[in-house]
């Protein structure tokens, strides 16, 4: 099978996600991977084994108006249609999806397209829009995937064919792909150990409103009079919304892109992965944490609480809840053989996962095929879409 994938938008974390699919369908020795991206695509995400078109212009986010031009669009149609694809999958948001889409359709192409979020975050400032586009990509696609059964329940209720949408968890991570290999063969055996001189909490993160920042630096504040409670937060992003605040001593703020290997260390050090979101659809971040065998605390918003077996891989406790926040931070950090062990679970919840997520996106897209294979025999057409008698 020869499955294209098509990432249009120029954002690390939709390039992040679409290296992660082609990566592993390049795994299967039957099936042959392309992908068409940006000129600005971080190439060492993508495995020697999958070909990279790295041809599009983008700038901001995929949904940015000013990302559009017909000589452009046509150049992505050609590309995508040289491969001679026998599923195209559209990895993320782009204003040039619903016209490829309509095009590929024509061609014969069938067409599987990810929907990362069916409702718009707090502060997102694009409201009304996310639901006008996830309507038009739910018309066109051939096939909708999601990242959370509750989000696949959602879209069955709201009239959806049950066997055009497809589930699986959201575990890609955050690293090249060399480095993903690296430690993936290192930890056949162990996971990294916490710091035990120093441990500490890791929100790692954009610094962005609905990620809840406020609340777990207010938490932390409580928090003060415990030297024991650290916590590190980390990532790009807006802090001026606490910058002015004074930080307890025990909160360390690295606000900056931070680089895999900076990245590694953290999730080797840390103790527990915390994600405060007062909104949220799902997170990779909680199967980043499984990888490095860290447990999580997560709040009960989206899909988030799917991802974690409570007390076991982890903690849910209420959004926007400082209190509550702030004693389960305190419990986690003060039984270390606890943190360890719920690690230990998080991580084989993580590999579970994971095979089962290469069974069910390689049973998807044979689905995919077959279906449209079938459609095209039934009305007289040949797997490129033309009419046998033309």
């Amino acid at each position: 099978m020869r499955i294209g994938y098509v990432v249009l938008s120029p954002t690390f974390g939709m390039q992040q996600y679409a290296a992660d699919l082609a990566n592993g369908r390049a795994l299967d020795a039957d099936t042959h991977v392309e992908v068409v991206t940006t000129r600005t695509a971080p190439l060492d995400r993508f495995s020697p084994k999958v070909s990279v078109h790295a041809i599009a212009e983008g700038r901001g986010t995929g949904l940015k108006a000013g990302n559009f031009n017909p000589a452009g669009w046509l150049k992505v149609y050609r590309t995508i249609v040289n491969t001679r694809p026998d599923i195209v999958h559209f990895t993320g948001p782009h204003l040039w999806n619903p016209p490829l889409m309509l095009a590929l359709r024509r061609a014969g192409i069938p067409i599987v397209h990810t929907l990362h979020d069916l409702d718009p975050h707090s502060g997102a400032g694009y409201g009304q829009l996310l639901y006008t586009w996830n309507n038009s990509i739910k018309r066109s696609a051939g096939h909708i995937l999601v990242h959370s059964q509750l989000y696949r329940a959602r879209l069955i209720a709201e009239g959806m064919q049950a066997d055009r949408v497809t589930s699986v968890p959201l575990l890609h991570l955050f690293l090249s792909q060399a480095n993903e290999a690296r430690l993936r063969d290192q930890f056949v055996d162990q996971v990294p150990a916490a710091d035990a001189a120093a441990p500490f909490a890791l929100f790692f993160a954009r610094l962005e409103a609905y990620k809840g920042v406020d609340v777990l630096i207010e938490a932390l504040r409580r928090l003060s009079d415990q030297p024991q409670v650290r916590a590190i937060i980390a990532g790009q992003g807006d802090a001026s919304r606490f910058a002015t605040t004074l930080l307890p001593a025990t909160v360390e703020v690295r606000n900056r892109l931070i680089e895999d290997a900076e990245a590694i260390d953290l999730f080797s050090r840390c103790s527990v992965v915390i994600l405060p979101y007062v909104d949220a659809t799902q997170s990779a971040l909680i199967a980043a944490a499984y990888f490095f065998g860290k447990p999580v605390i997560v709040t009960r918003t989206g899909a988030l609480p799917e991802y974690v077996a409570a007390g076991a891989t982890g903690w849910v406790i209420e959004p926007n809840q400082v209190d509550e926040l702030a004693q389960c931070l305190a419990a986690a950090l003060s039984d270390p053989a606890n943190l360890s062990k719920m690690g230990r679970a998080g991580r084989d919840w993580y590999l579970a996962q994971r095979r089962l997520e290469r069974r069910n996106l390689r049973l998807m897209y044979e689905s995919v095929y077959n279906r449209s294979t079938a459609r095209s025999q039934s009305v007289g057409l040949d797997q490129g879409g033309r009419y046998v008698n033309d």
